[in-house]
């Protein structure tokens, strides 16, 4: 890094460990609700609501204003909320007297079952989306989670070490995964992946009745190793709880066209993103961009053609 770069970077990491600091002295409860009202009065008033009002108005066109409004409040608070809890992330476990993750699975056993199993946990960014990963290794298994870490290292590196205290302690960064991924799963190991990002390099597959371009590593990766795909819905049930559903990935036969085979494993999985989705919207994180702008409707129709 540069001096520069050096000087910025400490300046908000000074900012951002401030913040920190007080939500962690306050409590968890206080931290989360302190949280929820900075981002229900706080962050509609940042750019990226223009961003939310865009993607909800076109997701749902069919729901009025005030309906389309009353989901984004709920996006902004849950948001809040989720960047208050980060320093309390060694309180949420599934055990206990008093546990702050719930789990539905298929059957009662079927945690026992998926563990020593070669696995990925697909999921989006919804409500507080750690706690996929902390539900996994609480339960036993052994596994790495996809990230892409901010681009403040100084940050960066205190997440990651939040995340490694009561979930996994291995982190993939996206910008280099496939190789450390598929590492992972051939050891017969977990790979906890959010897939509801744009990436401009990916597939285009229908998201919300538009194409978005989306990574098709889950299902490259699902189709050469053979691994079980689990998909997980997560809700905020109120204040820092949660509950974790954890269901099949959909069923799916190889035709022998990899390309192919790619391509429409990925809409399915992205069907399912979806689904979960439309179920309750507030607990998504509609600020992505993730529908393609002019650039990106170039690119998918260059690789259509």
């Amino acid at each position: 890094m540069s001096f520069g770069q050096r000087l910025r970077y400490g300046a908000e990491a000074a900012v951002f460990f401030a913040f920190m600091a007080f939500f962690r002295v306050i409590g968890l409860e206080t931290a989360s609700r302190l949280g929820g009202w900075i981002g229900r009065n706080i962050f509609p008033l940042l750019p990226p609501d223009r961003i939310a009002r865009a993607n909800l108005a076109a997701a749902f066109p069919e729901k009025s204003a005030a309906e389309r409004d009353a989901i984004r409040r709920t996006m902004w608070d849950n948001l809040g909320r989720v960047v208050a809890e980060y320093p309390h992330l060694e309180k949420f476990s599934p055990f206990g007297d008093d546990p702050r993750i719930t789990l539905t699975t298929l059957t009662p056993d079927a945690v026992e079952d998926y563990k020593g199993q070669t696995l990925m946990l697909l999921s989006g960014h919804l409500a507080n989306w750690e706690m996929m990963p902390i539900l996994g290794e609480q339960y036993g298994l052994d596994g790495a989670g996809v990230v892409r870490p901010p681009n403040n290292p100084y940050i960066a590196g205190w997440i990651a070490r939040q995340r490694a205290i009561n979930g996994p302690g291995r982190l993939i960064a996206k910008h280099s995964a496939m190789r450390p991924m598929f590492a992972q799963l051939r050891g017969g190991k977990t790979l906890y992946m959010l897939m509801d990002q744009k990436l401009r390099e990916g597939v285009a597959v229908p998201f919300f009745g538009r194409d978005a371009m989306t990574t098709p590593a889950p299902a490259a990766l699902a189709l050469r190793t053979g691994a079980r795909v689990l998909m997980a819905s997560n809700r905020r049930t109120g204040g820092a709880r949660f509950h974790v559903t954890v269901m099949p990935g959909p069923d799916f036969t190889p035709s022998g066209d990899d390309a192919a085979d790619v391509q429409r494993l990925t809409a399915l999985y992205t069907a399912r993103i979806e689904d979960i989705v439309r179920a309750d919207p507030g607990q998504w994180l509609w600020i992505h961009n993730r529908w393609p702008t002019a650039r990106d409707a170039a690119l998918m129709a260059e690789k259509k053609a």
